[in-house]
C-alpha cells in the first residue's frame, strides 16, 4: 500500500526539514493492541501508519535499551531518560557520545503518547520523526540513521523482529516507528493525586496536600493557568519570565525565527516532578521552591513573559503546601513498572 515517508535533514537539536514523499511501504496489519488508559485520561490519538501491536512496542523498548543506536554504542535512549526519574535525567545536561554536552535538560516521556508537538521549542511535529534528533544530533548520539539502519541489519536478532513487525530489514521507517509505539505506552496516571481525585480515595492526599491543592488551583497563583487537565500542562509556548537573557537559547524563536517568540518554550508536565530535577530548559534550577519563589516575585520582566506571570504573596507555611501538593503528582507505581524496563 502507499503511504507517506519523509526525508529528514536533521542540524541544530530541535531543527528539522521534511520533505514528503511517496514510497511502497508494505506493514503487516498486527492485531489491534490497547493502551490501559488511567482515569481521567483520554484515548490518545495513534497515527494511521503505525498502529500499535505488541511484537512494535517489544522492538521498540529493544530499541530504546539498545546503545547500538549511538556511533560508538555507549549511549541509548535510556541514558537520558531514566525510569527513576520518570524518563526524565537527574543531571542539568545529559553527557552524549565521548561526553558531549549539548545545552538542554532531557524531559519527562512520561504521558509523550499526548504531546501535540516533540522537543522544548516545536520543532519537531510528530513522535515518529523525533528520534531523529537524538540519534543524529552531533552533541547526543552522534550516529545517521542510515549507517544505523545498515548496523541492525547485520544483526540476526534485529533482522527477523523487524521481519516480523514490518515484513521488511532494519531501515529509519521500522525503527522510527518502533521506538514510537514504545514510548507511546510510558504512561503515568496513577499518582496520589489521581487516586484522590479519579479513583474515589479520599485518604489518598494529606490535609498540607489538600491546602496545596486548592493554592495550585487558584485564580491568585494561577498555576493552573498553564499547568491544566489531565497532563498538568496547556501545551503552549509560553516565556515564563524566569530569565532576562535569552541569547544562548532563543527556545521557540529558534523555529520560528520571530523576536516574539524569544524565550518560549513548551510548557512542561508537572506529573512526577518530585523526580525530574533540575528544572528549566537548560536545568538550571535545582528546587520546586526557587521556583515558587521565582514565579512569586513576578518573573523577571522579560519582553516576552507570559501575561499570566503575577506576583502572589504565600507564606512559607503556604509555600511548603504547595510543594507537597506537587510530590503528590509522583506516580510511584510507574517509576518502577517493568513493562518499561528492557
Amino acid at each position: 500500500m502507499q503511504l507517506k515517508s519523509f526525508l529528514i535533514c536533521t542540524g541544530l537539536t530541535g531543527l528539522i526539514v521534511l520533505q514528503a514523499c511517496e514510497t511502497d511501504v508494505a506493514i503487516i496489519e498486527p492485531n489491534e493492541y490497547l493502551l490501559q488508559i488511567p482515569a481521567g485520561f483520554t484515548y490518545p490519538e495513534i497515527p494511521e501508519d503505525n498502529p500499535l501491536s505488541a511484537d512494535k512496542i517489544a522492538l521498540g523498548r529493544k530499541l530504546f535499551y539498545d546503545p547500538a543506536l549511538s556511533v560508538d554504542s555507549t549511549i541509548s535512549c535510556a541514558s537520558c531518560h531514566k525510569i527513576e526519574n520518570a524518563f526524565a535525567d537527574h543531571i542539568a545536561i545529559s553527557k552524549g557520545v565521548e561526553g558531549r554536552l549539548g545545552f538542554r535538560n532531557a524531559p519527562t516521556l512520561a504521558n509523550i503518547a499526548w504531546v501535540p508537538v516533540m522537543t522544548m521549542d516545536g520543532g519537531n511535529p510528530t513522535l515518529e520523526t523525533q528520534p531523529y534528533i537524538p540519534i543524529e544530533t552531533h552533541e547526543e548520539m552522534g550516529f545517521n540513521m542510515v549507517l544505523l539502519s545498515e548496523r541492525l541489519q547485520a544483526d540476526p536478532e534485529y533482522t527477523m523482529a523487524f521481519q516480523d513487525v514490518f515484513n521488511r530489514m532494519p531501515d529509519p521507517f521500522g525503527i522510527t516507528r518502533a521506538l514510537a509505539a514504545f514510548e507511546r505506552t510510558i504512561i503515568s496516571g496513577n499518582a496520589r493525586y489521581d487516586q484522590y481525585m479519579y479513583q474515589g480515595n479520599v485518604e489518598a492526599l494529606t490535609e498540607a496536600e489538600i491546602r496545596g491543592m486548592d493554592i495550585f488551583f487558584s485564580t491568585e497563583v494561577g498555576c493552573v493557568n498553564c499547568h491544566s487537565g489531565f497532563m498538568f500542562t496547556n501545551s503552549a509556548f509560553e516565556n515564563n519570565g524566569f530569565f532576562a537573557d535569552y541569547s544562548t537559547d532563543s527556545g521557540r524563536a529558534r523555529i520560528t525565527t520571530l523576536s516574539t517568540d524569544v524565550g518560549k518554550f513548551k510548557v512542561p508536565t508537572l506529573r512526577n516532578i518530585g523526580v525530574t530535577a533540575p528544572y528549566m530548559h537548560n536545568g538550571s534550577v535545582a528546587t520546586l521552591q526557587e521556583i515558587i519563589q521565582q514565579y512569586a516575585a513576578g518573573g523577571s520582566g522579560h519582553e516576552n513573559q507570559s501575561a499570566f506571570i503575577q506576583p502572589f504573596l504565600l507564606t512559607e507555611s503556604q509555600q511548603n503546601d504547595l510543594i507537597a501538593f506537587l510530590l503528590s503528582l509522583t506516580d510511584e507505581q510507574f517509576l518502577t513498572n517493568t513493562n518499561l524496563v528492557e
